[in-house]
This record gives C-alpha cells, structure tokens and sequence, in this order.
C-alpha cells in the first residue's frame, strides 16, 4: 500500500469515527456559538492523543471543510510544518469560531511565521481575519511587547472598538485589557478607555467569573498574584 492510499485509509477510518461520536443535542449546543459539529471535545482530545501527529492525516482532515474533523486536524498536526500561504489560507477557511480560535492558539503562535501574519491579519479588512492579528498582538503585548507601540494599539481601539463587528471587537478588548494588566504606564490610559467605551459593559457574567468589561478585568486581575492571572470565563465570539 503506497503512503497516500495508507493516509486515506487512515483518514476515512477517522472521519467514520467522527460521525460515530456526533451527539445531536451537543451540535444544538454548539450551534447556538457558531460552531457547527457535535463531537464532545474530550472525547475528540481523546482520539488525538491515540492517533499522535499525523501531519499528512491533518492536512486531510482540513481539506474535508468539516468542524470536528478541522479541529482535529488542529491537535494532530506539525504546527511549523505549515508555510505562510498556508495558514494565511486557512484561517481565511476557518469561519467556526473554535475553528478560529484552535487554529490561532494551537498552530499559528508556534509558527516561524507568527509575527508576519500578525501583521499582515491586523491590516485585513475582513474583521474575522483582523480579529486574528488582535489575538496574536495580545500575546505579544503579554509576553514579547518589545518593539510594540502600546500607544498605538491604544488609538486605534479608542477609535474603532466600538462599532467593531463582534468577534473582532472581542479581540481589540482583551487586547486593551492585557495592555492595562500588564503596562502599569498605559494602565490608567486602558481603563479611562474601556469606561468611556462601555464595551462588554453589560455581559452575563456568572457568580465567582471575572468580567470580560476591560475595566472590571484589569482592576481583577492586578488585583491577584500574577501566578493567577487567568482570562475572563464566558464565550468568546
């Protein structure tokens, strides 16, 4: 058996267990978030951890266009055998937002090819797209903010979170709270921004979460040992 058939062997025994694991009253849960599968996420982290990295396997289950089988493809892929075209490509595919969110966290922070997306996605005017350069900024802004104009970034959420579309305006937030977290110079700048704004003001928060309110979230957080400094609980868009 050639390498090719073996990899569609392997890739129809997956996606066949895949479909096996769809519980409908989890796609209905899903969907309320835009997230179109059914598969329970410790059980897909489960078939991960069995099947190990299978770069060409993940590059299969991609190309299906199916959310459970991308976010699989996400847990057993190479992250830096990816090339700039490619993950440019496919987060403009990945319109799921745990798809989104995955394919950011998991694969693209640990590519070579990080920073260039960075900038290259804060520019796009596709919000989804922009919405991506704003996570990979707030992950500088957190751990690698040399070379950053936190000013910057500052006039350009000041002059467009407001109106953002949603998930993009979710972004350019946490980006705004982590400046105000972590860059005591920009903190009092960061909360006179997000009470003038109001941004996420209102959000159903439940007892014992931290509000994703920029204001009520870096008061939080600067408040607490820097060991327990965790990002607010509820949905992201």
């Amino acid at each position: 058996m050639t390498g090719t058939a073996a990899v569609d062997e392997v890739l129809a025994e997956v996606t066949a267990e895949l479909a096996a694991l769809e519980n409908p009253r989890m796609r209905e849960v899903n969907e309320r978030h835009g997230d179109d599968h059914g598969v329970n996420l410790t059980q897909l982290r489960a078939l991960a951890k069995r099947l190990k990295t299978q770069q060409e396997l993940a590059r299969g289950l991609w190309e299906t266009g199916d959310t459970a089988a991308r976010l699989l493809a996400l847990l057993v892929c190479r992250p830096k055998s990816f090339t700039r075209d490619e993950l440019d490509t496919m987060l403009r595919e990945a319109r799921a937002p745990k798809v989104h969110d995955w394919l950011v966290n998991y694969v693209v922070k640990k590519s070579a090819h990080a920073e260039e997306l960075r900038g290259a996605w804060l520019a796009d005017p596709d919000p989804v797209v922009a919405s991506a350069g704003w996570a990979l900024t707030t992950e500088r802004v957190a751990k690698r903010p040399e070379g950053l104009d936190l000013d910057a970034l500052l006039d350009t959420v000041e002059a467009e979170m407001k109106d953002a579309p949603e998930r993009l305006q979710w972004a350019m937030n946490h980006c705004l709270a982590q400046i105000g977290i972590e860059h005591p110079a920009h903190r009092a700048r960061a909360l006179a921004i997000g009470e003038r704004l109001g941004v996420l003001k209102d959000y159903p928060t439940s007892p014992g979460c931290t509000s994703p309110y920029a204001p009520a979230w870096i008061t939080e957080m600067v408040r607490r040992p820097r060991t327990r400094r965790l990002p607010p609980a509820g949905r992201r868009p």
